[in-house]
C-alpha cells in the first residue's frame, strides 16, 4: 500500500507544484508507515522525484496525453492507484487538479478534500485541515471513506529535500474515449507563472493606464516575479484577462504578494487571502487593503514603486 501523488509538468519540465505534492505526501507516508508512488505523466526528469521522497515513479508516456483532459488524466491515475493499492492520493490545488479531482473521486469511491495546507493531525481516524469561506477560515475535516483525494493548497508545505532516489518504471493505462479534441495551446514563456510564482507583483486603477504598466514588469523582472491586476483593469482592457486575480479571477498563494494601486474590494481580497505576505502601496490610508497587509506603504506608486526598484537594483548589486 503506498500513497498515490499526481505530479503536473509543462514541456517536459516539473512543475514546482509537483515537488510540493511529493514532499507533502513524503511527511503523509512517513506517519502512515508507507511509501509514496508518483505519477508523472509526459516528463523528461521523473526520477528527480526521488529527491523529494517520492520511491517509485510510474512514468506515463503517451501522445494522446500532450494536452490536458481531465476525463483521461484522472482515468490514468485512477488505474495507477488501483495498482499500487493506494489508500492516499494526493494532488495540487492548480486549475487543472481542481477540475480532475472530483472525477477521480468518483472513480475510485474516494472522498474529496480540497484547500488542505497542514498534514493529517490523525491519521485514524484521518483527519485534515483546510481553508474554506474563501480562506476567512479553517475546517477539521475526517475523511472516511477507504480512499482519500487530498488537494493541497499551493505553496502552503513547501519543498522538503529527502535525498533520496526513485526507480522510473514505465505505465501503460488504458485510456478512454474522452470525446474532447485540443486543436491548439497557446503559452507565454518568457514569463513567471501566477500559478507557480513565489512573488506576484499586481497592479490596479491607481496606475491610471495601462502606458504606466512599465514600472510594475520592471519590479517584477528585478524581483523574479509575476505580474498580475485587479478585475477593474483587466476590464478595462489595459492588461490581459489572465492576469486577473481574486475571487472571480486566478487565485494566488504567493509567499510575497504586492499590490500597487488597488484599494483591495473584498472578491480581490478572497482571491490572495492565502498569500503568506502581503504588501500595499496606496496613496488612500483608508483604502481596505491595508487591513489585511502585514506591510503597508501610504504613498503615490509614481514615487515609491521606481525608489524601490532603485534600491533592490543596488542591493542585487551588492550581493552578486
Amino acid at each position: 500500500m503506498s500513497i498515490i501523488v499526481y505530479t503536473e509538468s509543462e514541456s517536459g519540465k516539473l512543475k514546482k507544484t509537483a515537488l510540493e505534492v511529493v514532499s507533502y505526501a513524503k511527511a503523509i507516508a512517513d506517519q502512515m508507515g508507507t511509501s509514496v508512488t508518483a505519477v508523472a505523466i509526459n516528463t523528461d526528469n521523473a526520477e528527480s522525484l526521488g529527491n523529494y521522497g517520492a520511491s517509485k515513479v510510474l512514468s506515463i508516456k503517451n501522445e494522446a496525453l500532450s494536452a490536458f483532459n481531465a476525463k483521461i488524466y484522472a482515468a490514468a491515475i485512477e488505474q495507477a492507484a488501483k495498482q499500487e493499492s493506494a489508500k492516499v492520493v494526493v494532488l495540487s490545488s492548480s486549475a487543472d487538479s481542481k477540475y480532475l479531482a472530483p472525477l477521480l473521486a468518483i472513480g475510485l469511491d474516494a472522498g474529496y478534500v480540497s484547500n488542505v495546507f497542514e498534514t493529517p493531525s490523525n491519521v485514524s481516524p484521518f483527519t485534515v485541515k483546510r481553508s474554506v469561506f474563501t480562506n476567512k477560515a479553517f475546517a477539521n475535516t475526517e475523511i472516511t471513506t477507504d480512499v482519500k483525494v487530498v488537494g493541497l493548497s499551493n505553496n502552503s508545505f513547501g519543498l522538503v529535500e529527502s535525498g533520496g532516489s526513485a526507480t522510473v518504471e514505465d505505465f501503460s493505462p488504458s485510456l478512454p474515449d474522452s470525446g474532447v479534441s485540443v486543436e491548439s495551446v497557446d503559452r507565454v514563456t518568457d514569463k513567471v507563472s501566477i500559478a507557480d510564482a513565489e512573488i506576484v507583483v499586481s497592479g490596479g486603477r491607481g496606475l491610471k493606464g495601462p502606458e504606466n504598466w512599465g514600472m510594475i514588469e520592471e519590479l517584477a523582472s528585478v524581483l523574479g516575479a509575476a505580474t498580475a491586476c485587479s478585475k477593474p483593469v483587466s476590464d478595462l482592457g489595459w492588461r490581459p484577462h489572465s492576469e486577473h486575480v481574486g475571487q472571480t479571477g486566478k487565485p494566488v498563494a504567493s509567499n510575497l504578494y504586492i499590490a500597487i494601486g488597488i484599494s483591495g474590494a473584498i472578491q480581490h481580497l478572497a482571491g490572495i487571502n492565502s498569500s503568506k505576505v502581503k504588501v500595499v502601496i496606496n496613496t488612500d490610508a483608508e483604502a481596505p487593503f491595508f487591513k489585511a497587509a502585514d506591510y503597508g506603504v501610504v504613498g503615490d506608486a509614481f514615487e515609491v514603486v521606481p525608489k524601490l526598484i532603485e534600491k533592490l537594483k543596488a542591493f542585487k548589486a551588492q550581493n552578486t
